[in-house]
């Protein structure tokens, strides 16, 4: 094994595999001289401009380097559409439902305002303590919102809310309500529209005497429903799997990325979806998206999708390329460029088939893109409200968090997934050890198919780690 690697033909920057090198592991090293204004090249494109004269062989990073990116940018439809590859789907075990095949059977419990999130764990902890056989689980999901908020901020809460309560994974759930708040159940029927009033049920706390006593009643009926569903075979076409990263490092782009991009591409050839997310880590590799648009409407959408989120960074008098946090920096990405051309390796080489506001459910199967931030917690959570039946979370540096859905962790490197095997679920670091991306995304792919089959739990289903996090952009009353 090299102690570097070069990602592409085209770069002048080459990345650290093994300690001992002139910088840490995952940072840069010139391969060439790069004149004080010169571009410094990774993954074929600028990753940003040389700040000072920088040798070869020397470390490359926030003292020498800095983003090239500047303002809004103008964008024209030059569409590169890849050749559309299909497949027979492959088999998995789930439960077929009205909004989709779950890969778990749940019952979950979602307070329309945090002031009832005490009563909600407490339901849950109660309901667990009776659960039957054929239910996975009874969860909770908090969260501080859903009071004091109006207009399109109010509306991000009930459309993430509503999008849990129709999930496929939940066989059924619980719309918990304190009875005063502005998110009120009426809306949230509204919302919600036609359902299923066996596998949906309703609690106003403010109406009944004993809160937790009238919500269990409920459970008891719903596990009386849920409790008789059953696994039956489905098509892979059936999957929507959200993408996402976080604590990333410079391996990020060269291991785990790349691999979920050619798992991506495999379960589209399959004709199942992928929805790629983290607006913010588009930027800097938006033109490498909007040429796979499959038309000019997707790319409209693509443009809006990047603009607007711009625009939001602009009105509250943010820099919108500060992107990569500090644990990206130390693990060795410098520029929004870098990291955006790293993260957005998740896609694969898809054909882009849609655009997703935030809270939409996904109706084009294919990749599809989704407004959200990039901030774990909130973009897992959009993913699951938009439908994703599992989230797939490559990192560099580690989390524990899991999202509303199953949450697989994959490292993008070795040292990692050795030194917290409670976290890691696969290592995509051997992939810098000899490991071909094509055995390893078929072993991956496998690997996910026992997970949605129910056959293997991810480590954050194991350690209860369940979290929802809401979009919030406005006013607190």
């Amino acid at each position: 094994m090299n102690g570097t690697i070069r990602v592409h033909p085209r770069d002048n920057v080459e990345v650290v595999l093994t300690a001992g090198q002139a910088a840490p592991l995952g940072h840069k090293l010139a391969l060439t001289d790069i004149p004080a204004g010169g571009d410094v090249i990774k993954y074929g494109f600028p990753i940003g401009k040389a700040i000072a004269d920088i040798k070869a062989g020397e470390h490359v990073h926030s003292h020498n380097l800095k983003t090239g990116l500047s303002g809004l940018l103008a964008y024209a439809y030059e569409p590169e559409l890849p050749a559309a590859a299909r497949k027979t789907p492959r088999m998995f075990m789930g439960f077929k439902r009205a909004h989709g095949v779950g890969v778990r059977n749940e019952i979950w419990i979602i307070p329309t305002v945090g002031c009832v999130n005490s009563v909600a764990e407490i339901i849950a902890k109660r309901a667990q303590e009776k659960i039957r056989g054929g239910i996975e689980g009874i969860y909770a999901f908090p969260h501080p919102y859903g009071c004091s908020q109006i207009g399109g901020d109010l509306e991000y809460t009930k459309k993430a809310l509503c999008g849990l309560v129709k999930h496929p994974n939940a066989g059924g759930a619980l719309v918990l309500g304190l009875g005063c708040e502005y998110n009120g159940m009426a809306g949230m029927r509204e919302m919600l529209g036609n359902i299923d009033e066996r596998r949906i049920k309703f609690l106003v706390s403010q109406e009944h005497t004993d809160e937790v006593a009238a919500a269990l009643e409920l459970i008891e009926q719903l596990v009386s429903v849920v409790g008789r569903d059953a696994r039956e075979p489905a098509p892979a076409s059936e999957l929507i799997i959200g993408l996402k990263c976080g604590g990333s490092d410079g391996l990020s782009g060269i291991t785990a990325n790349p691999l979920l991009g050619a798992f991506s591409d495999r379960l589209i050839a399959e004709g199942g979806s992928a929805i790629l997310t983290e607006v913010p880590e588009m930027f800097g590799a938006e033109t490498i998206l909007m040429k796979r648009c499959v038309n000019e409407r997707v790319f409209q959408k693509t443009v809006s999708l990047i603009n607007d989120f711009k625009a939001y960074f602009m009105a509250y008098g943010q820099p919108i390329y500060e992107n990569p946090s500090p644990g990206n920096k130390e693990g060795g990405i410098t520029t929004l460029e870098e990291k955006s051309l790293g993260c957005t390796q998740k896609a694969g080489t898809a054909a882009v088939t849609d655009v997703l506001s935030y809270g939409e459910r996904l109706h084009e199967k294919g990749l599809n893109l989704l407004q959200s931030p990039g901030n774990d917690l909130v973009a897992s959570t959009a993913l699951a409200a938009s439908g994703a039946q599992i989230v797939l979370f490559t990192t560099g540096r580690g989390t524990p968090f899991g999202s509303p859905a199953p949450t697989v962790k994959i490292s993008t490197n070795t040292p990692l997934y050795e030194k917290k095997p409670g976290w890691i679920d696969f290592n995509a670091g051997a992939l810098v050890t000899g490991e071909s991306l094509e055995n390893m995304a078929e072993d991956f792919y496998e690997y996910i198919l026992r997970v949605v089959s129910g056959a293997e739990r991810t480590k954050a289903e194991e350690n209860g780690m369940r979290e929802l996090a809401i979009f919030k952009d406005g006013v607190t009353m």
